[in-house]
């Protein structure tokens, strides 16, 4: 497959890098780390990086302003999206011929290539580990992109699925010069604002009987508190975990356009099967999906809270 990916890119004279919309640090860390291998590699290709604008992220680079005509004939590669609906921009399906790289579990096939590994704990380490198999050179900048997104999406190396392989590759990619401090800044620092909200928010999620923890913020909350969607959904799910009687907890938050995003994990039960049940997807222990409305959210909650029930009762046995 390895071979497959590397015979397209050689044949292709334009490359466009799509990733899922709303990206974290993976999704930037595997796009534009990709770019600059490919330009590394093949100084002579066009290559380009599509998307929303992440203004977290902005200061690792920008995306690519492109007409739809760029993309006759050109090789499109998506990076770290297990469904289709998940893509930031549509016009990828324009492209020529369509590869998919990613490391969820996998929700639906599309494309001509798919190459998956649910094992990897990042798409930026399987982009890693695959072009070191394919002996390209790699960089500073690509060094420090992927280093990015390995980081993020393992929680500074804490999630399960960090592995020998894992240190190997950072081992690898920590040779070159770039500024892990400034990695770290980047990812974890906080505005004042965003510690206070935390707090407050820490003060306002609640326990089902069985002890799944759960926030539900509509969009006229979410704007009363003056952060962006991002900051309230996948920035603040965490705020639930790391407690001793909880081993199950959810964000659910209301976008723009009136759906309810849910942000699901678990630090020791497999959760994928729920979100996949309305429509989502993600990892064992980090899932998500996208639900109607919050009629919708209630019921995935009370699945989640059935779950433990049965859970809590079968250890009692």
């Amino acid at each position: 497959m390895y071979q497959e990916l590397n015979k397209a890119i050689i044949e292709a004279q334009t490359i466009i890098i799509h990733r899922h919309s709303e990206p974290d640090g993976d999704a930037i860390g595997s796009q534009l780390g990709l770019k600059a291998l490919l330009n590394c590699n093949f100084p002579n290709k066009n290559i380009y990086v599509v998307g929303d604008h992440s203004e977290r992220f902005a200061n690792y680079g920008a995306m690519d302003y492109i007409l739809d005509e760029v993309y006759k004939n050109a090789l499109v590669i998506i990076l770290d999206s297990g469904d289709e609906k998940l893509i930031s921009d549509e016009r990828y399906k324009k492209g020529k011929r369509i590869i998919k790289i990613d490391h969820h579990l996998s929700q639906a096939e599309y494309g001509d290539i798919n190459i998956i590994d649910s094992q990897e704990i990042s798409t930026a380490s399987l982009i890693g580990k695959i072009f070191r198999n394919l002996d390209y050179q790699f960089n500073d900048e690509v060094a420090k992109l992927l280093y990015l997104g390995i980081v993020a999406d393992s929680n500074r190396f804490l999630y399960r699925g960090v592995n020998s392989a894992t240190f190997e590759l950072v081992a690898f990619l920590t040779k070159y010069n770039f500024s892990i401090e400034e990695i770290y800044e980047n990812l974890y620092s906080k505005s004042l604002s965003f510690v206070k909200l935390r707090a407050q928010l820490t003060l306002d999620f609640l326990l089902t009987k069985n002890n799944v923890a759960y926030l539900m913020t509509s969009k006229e909350k979410r704007e009363s508190y003056q952060a962006d969607f991002f900051t309230i959904s996948r920035g603040m799910v965490n705020i639930m975990s790391g407690i001793t009687e909880v081993a199950i907890w959810v964000n659910f938050t209301e976008d723009d356009n009136g759906f309810v995003i849910a942000e699901i994990r678990s630090n020791k039960y497999n959760i994928n099967p729920y979100a996949l049940k309305y429509g989502g997807g993600g990892h064992m222990l980090a899932s998500g999906a996208t639900l109607k409305n919050f009629d919708e959210a209630k019921a995935l909650l009370n699945d989640l809270d059935q779950f433990m029930e049965e859970n809590n009762n079968a250890n009692r046995k």
